[in-house]
């Protein structure tokens, strides 16, 4: 018994080091993934499988699915300036990335449920979701994190303004929406 000690001994530092530089190397990619591509403003990478953001140039499309994102759900309407909706819905085809439009500027139950359809469908994952600042993003972030993620609501409604969530209205329709459905 006195040899198994020993023996363990001398191998924790290995299995240590071993653990630390897997931890290490890790962050390091999560950091090079936290990276938003250029001219997206707003950017969070919330976890592996999703990130939240304001305005998202056409270009930047490429770079999102390098980034490993198998969607682009975008909340902006067709008449904003900069939201390019063909263009960008063009390009997430030519590069490979599912595209799903639902255009709002008040929130409706219907939105409401379409993206939470959407982003628990598992082929859209990792999704990246965006509207023109981040605001209506988050607002519906809220949702997904009450409706799927069943978080309690200080806690979502935290992150959600972290991410970007500014409006009343916005932040007061998905709770309405999510008590809706408890």
């Amino acid at each position: 018994m006195l040899e198994s000690l020993a023996m363990l001994k001398n191998k924790v530092p290995l299995v240590f080091v071993t653990a630390l530089c897997l931890v290490l190397s890790g962050s390091l990619a999560q950091g090079q993934a936290d990276k938003p591509p250029a001219g997206v403003s707003n950017y969070t990478r919330i976890d592996a499988t999703f990130a939240c953001a304001g305005a998202t140039p056409v270009e930047a499309i490429p770079e999102l699915k390098k980034g490993g994102f198998a969607s682009i759900i975008n909340f902006r309407m067709p008449d904003e300036q900069g939201a390019n909706i063909e263009e960008s819905k063009a390009m997430a085809a030519k590069v490979g990335l599912n595209y799903v439009h639902l255009p709002f500027r008040t929130p409706t139950t219907e939105i409401a449920d379409a993206f939470v359809k959407a982003v628990t469908d598992p082929s859209n994952q990792p999704a990246f979701i965006h509207c023109g600042a981040a605001n209506r993003a988050a607002s519906m972030w809220l949702i997904k994190r009450l409706e799927v993620d069943k978080w309690d609501e200080g806690r979502a409604v935290k992150e959600a303004e972290a991410l970007g969530m500014r409006s009343a209205n916005l932040k007061e329709f998905a709770l309405d929406y999510a008590k809706s459905r408890r």
